[in-house]
């Protein structure tokens, strides 16, 4: 579990995230919702430790992310999992380089080891046999799957997926979206996913937060979010018209 307790974050005189409050349940898909310039990106930085808060708290199992040493927070470091927007695979690297990157930085398994565990991985996000290919000379979806598998090849406590979706289409965009869900069920990880991805928010939205001017205006489920009584909650999930067409069935 990941709550975050009464965090600002100020950027010179620019106040980005204004008392936000929230709860991110083990074992479940948190999604972080919101237009582009809302501050959801800021506060999934916040919550993984790549912008020290302002003012409040971040807690890891009630542990105070403001309160670790630097040892500690390697040691943290190493139960995090973080899948980058746009992949971010070493291009110099094979696929199976690529996911045993945190393996040969964080561990002293054996060779042997190391292969095993990336042969686990790349077989867990259906990868089979592609170990020697070039991120270049595989498909976006692919690539987001080795990125994917390189997450959780440290078996993370914590998995943070920053548009995992961007650039993919829809079909590619649903199979990475069910991956994360079975991934994080499966291994009860703390899963935080950011995005504007409302085929996202409706497939795997286990919990849901909505971020509007820097603070949470909404938090529900997906199942919640058709008897939604929030103007600007309303306006950002309605923009399309499928979705317009959408909540008219659900009424």
């Amino acid at each position: 579990m990941i709550e975050a307790v009464n965090v600002f974050k100020s950027f010179e005189d620019k106040e980005v995230l204004k008392d936000i409050s929230a709860v991110f349940e083990k074992g479940q898909t948190n999604l972080i919702i919101g237009q582009s310039g809302s501050g959801k990106t800021v506060l999934l930085k916040s919550l993984v430790g790549l912008h020290e808060v302002t003012k409040g708290e971040i807690l890891f199992d009630g542990r105070s992310l403001v309160g670790l040493n630097s040892k500690q927070k390697k040691a943290l470091r190493q139960e995090i999992g973080m899948l980058f927007q746009g992949s971010a695979l070493f291009d110099s690297m094979t696929v199976e380089e690529n996911v045993r990157f945190p393996l040969d930085m964080f561990t002293h398994m054996t060779e042997e080891e190391k292969r095993d565990r990336a042969n686990f991985c790349l077989d867990r996000v259906r990868l089979e046999n592609a170990n020697n290919r070039l991120p270049s000379e595989i498909s976006g979806g692919m690539q987001k799957r080795v990125a994917i598998a390189r997450a959780i090849a440290l078996n993370p406590k914590y998995l943070f997926c920053d548009e995992p979706n961007s650039g993919l289409d829809p079909r590619t965009s649903i199979v990475i979206d069910e991956l994360i869900h079975e991934i994080t069920e499966e291994y009860g990880m703390t899963t935080i996913v950011n995005t504007h991805d409302m085929n996202s928010v409706m497939g795997i939205g286990d919990k849901i937060i909505f971020i509007y001017q820097g603070e949470k205006y909404w938090e529900g489920t997906k199942d919640d979010i058709f008897h939604v009584q929030n103007k600007q909650l309303e306006d950002f999930i309605f923009a399309s018209k499928m979705f317009r067409q959408i909540k008219e069935v659900h009424k």
